[in-house]
This record gives structure tokens, sequence and C-alpha cells, in this order.
């Protein structure tokens, strides 16, 4: 007969020292087991002691993981992960599927601590970022000069990319060390200058440590320099850039829709807020959208969603946004009240306007609705003959409410 509470899934972390590093409650958890899921590199480590039944994470496995563990209910599970299951890892994924109530979870130091301890680096004053599942230039928003950063690695390869990767953008002195099968008989450390690596493809359970050293400096605050963007013309200008993204106030996990998107400059710099924050770029025309993509693979944030459509249309099938950012579009039919409607109670939208159109637009809506109004006028510094004179950019009018 079928239990009313399913038995607890353990999910039991191993370094590459594997069995003999366990602890005794772990190694119980795994002889008592009847069925245990990991990778088939992992499965392959168990000793014959465990005579549980064994099975391969299928591809894709996200998908399949509900199905998997309600097919295995009654029988005893242990799930294998590398190190700390709750870091990065496998065990974090099954709090989400499962529920935690149903997990229990006996962790071994994650890779990232035993690299730390290796390198005698202080683990709360270092980056981190994973490429298990993003690409290299993921890394971008962790450089800067001076910085340390530990990189979970997606395999053999990811150290040359990565080396590839600092060098193109500017930091080719960054000093990298591979860290190899930490913790395990057959640990090795390789270091080296990215701008000269050569070093071939190693063991492909590593992590990677960067110091970056010198190199250029991009702040952390809104307002990137305007060169720092490919472009069109089609910029939000930097002063006006850190004005808007004030008003759209980035918080942790906050989903913004920016659109009529451009160069893709607010939403980038929205991303580049904190690693939690998400953002759809949407933008009509293809050549800008491409831009867009470059934008945000340069500058460290190629989890952008860039949708190729025009609003209102392009809008109908995204998540509801915490946050609406209109840089172009607003004078188009629907367009405001779209994102009006779509947007969450308690969300903020701003919208810019530089054309008188789509100024009445903006002034209809704060008549309306309330809201904030603000008028920003730009002027910078250029030579005139042999002296300096101020040059005006065009005025922009920016209103923000709350629903």
């Amino acid at each position: 007969m079928r239990s009313e509470t399913p038995p607890s899934v353990t999910v039991v972390g191993i370094g590459a020292g594997w069995f003999q590093d366990l602890s005794r409650t772990a190694t119980a958890a795994l002889h008592d087991a009847d069925l245990i899921f990991g990778s088939a590199r992992q499965l392959a480590l168990l000793p014959g002691s465990v005579t549980a039944e064994r099975r391969a994470w299928p591809s894709p496995m996200l998908p399949a993981l509900p199905g998997l563990f309600e097919d295995a209910r009654d029988r005893r599970i242990c799930v294998l992960a590398s190190g700390d299951p709750m870091f990065h890892g496998i065990g974090a994924t099954l709090a989400r599927v499962l529920g935690p109530e149903r997990l229990r979870v006996l962790p071994h130091p994650s890779s990232v601590s035993l690299a730390a301890a290796r390198l005698g680096w202080d683990l709360a004053r270092t980056d981190v970022v994973s490429l298990v599942t993003a690409p290299v230039a993921a890394l971008g928003r962790a450089l800067n000069p001076g910085r340390r950063i530990l990189v979970l690695s997606s395999g053999a390869d990811t150290p040359a990319a990565v080396a590839g990767y600092l060098t193109g953008r500017g930091f080719p002195d960054a000093l990298i060390t591979v860290l190899e099968q930490l913790g395990g008989p057959d640990e090795r450390l390789v270091t080296g200058a990215a701008g000269d690596w050569t070093m071939p493809a190693g063991d492909p359970l590593n992590v990677i440590a960067v110091e970056c050293g010198d190199g250029p400096r991009l702040p952390v605050v809104p307002g990137l320099p305007d060169d720092a963007f490919a472009t069109d013309g089609q910029l939000t200008k930097r002063e006006v850039r850190a004005v808007t993204l004030a008003a759209l106030a980035p918080a942790p996990g906050e989903l913004l829709w920016d659109v009529g998107a451009g160069s893709g400059s607010i939403g980038i710099e929205w991303l580049r807020a904190h690693p939690a924050c998400r953002a759809v770029a949407v933008e009509p025309d293809a050549a800008r959208v491409a831009t867009i993509t470059a934008n945000a693979a340069a500058l460290g944030v190629p989890h952008l969603r860039v949708v190729h459509g025009r609003a209102p249309e392009a809008l109908d099938d995204l998540p509801a946004p915490d946050t609406i950012f209109i840089g172009g579009g607003v004078t188009r039919h629907g367009v405001l009240e779209n994102c009006l409607e779509r947007l969450k109670p308690a969300g903020r939208l701003v919208a810019n306007a530089v054309t008188v159109e789509s100024e009445a637009v903006l002034a209809g809506a704060y008549a309306r609705l309330g809201g904030e109004l603000t008028r920003l006028t730009v002027q910078r510094g250029s030579p005139v003959g042999g002296f300096t004179g101020w040059r005006s950019f065009m005025p922009v009018t920016i209103w923000t409410m709350t629903r």
C-alpha cells in the first residue's frame, strides 16, 4: 500500500576524495537506499557494497524530475551531488521541484570552499561565477581591476575559454589557477597568465581561480560610459540613463521590460545591478536586436532576453513584469495602455519622451494617473575654437508612476 507521506529523499554531497571522505550518516544512507540517482560518472564511483539500483539522470533532466520521483515514491532514494548540493547544485533544484520538506541534505565542502582553502583566499571577498550552464560572457559582470573570482567550470575546455575571454576584455595579465580534482588523490594546480595560456585541456572536474590584476574599470552603479555600448545612435545617454535607472529602482529578483530597447543600455544596466535581476528587451529593429545581444554579452549579462518584435503585440506572451521602462514607441496606439495593464500591483513604470508628441502622451497619463513628471536637460562641455562651451542634448521628459 502506498504510504501517505513519501519517504524523504537524501541528497549526498561527494568530493573527489569520494567514499572514504563521507560521514557515517552519508555512508549509511547510501547503503540503505533502494534507488540512487546521479550522473554516470558519479554512479560509477559507488563501491560494490552499495547494492541499490543506480539510475543516471536523463537529458534533459529538469522536465523529467517530477515524474522520476513520483514513480519511485515508495522507495528509499539517494541523490549524488558534487560538493554542497545547495550551492549551484541539484539540492536547490530538488527543493523547488519536490519541496524542502521532502529533502534531507548531507553536504560536502563545496569546490569553492576547497579552492579558497587551497589558495588562502577570503571567500567573503571573492566573487563566484558559475559557467556550468552559462556562457563564458557571464564572467564579464565580475571583471574589475584587483578582483578575485572563482569560476565553476563546465568542463575541461573552460579554462582556455576563460583565458581567451579575459584577454579579449583587456585582462591579458590576469593570473589563472586551474584547480583539478580538489580533495582527491589526483589533485593538481596549474597556473599561468591569461594572455599566455597554452595549457591543453586537463581534467573536466576543475575550478578556475582568477586574479584580475590591471585592466579596464567599469563602475558598478548605473551610468556606464556611453562608449561602453555599441550603438547606431539610439542610446539613452549616460546622465539620463543614471536618472532613469534610479527611478526604475532595481531590486533582486525583479523582472524588467525594456520596451523599445534601442541599444539595450537600460536592460543591461538593470541586470548589472544584481545577479538575481531579470530583464526582457523588446526591439522591432533586427539590426538593433543583434546590437543588444552583443552589448549584453560584452558587459557580462548574456542572460538578457531579447525579443524581436513591436509593442504592444510583442508583449502578449511575456511574463508579467515588476517594472517597465518605455524608451520608444510610447506614441504607438496601445503601448502605454498594455504596459499599465500588465504591470504587477505595486509595480513601477518609467517612460521617457524627447518629442512633443510623446511628451503629450506622458502629460496626459500624468494628469489621469498621477506619479512624478521630471524634465531633464543635459549639457556637456565641448570645444568652441580654442575655448570650451556647452553643448545641449535634447531635453528628456521622464514620467514615473507606481501602480
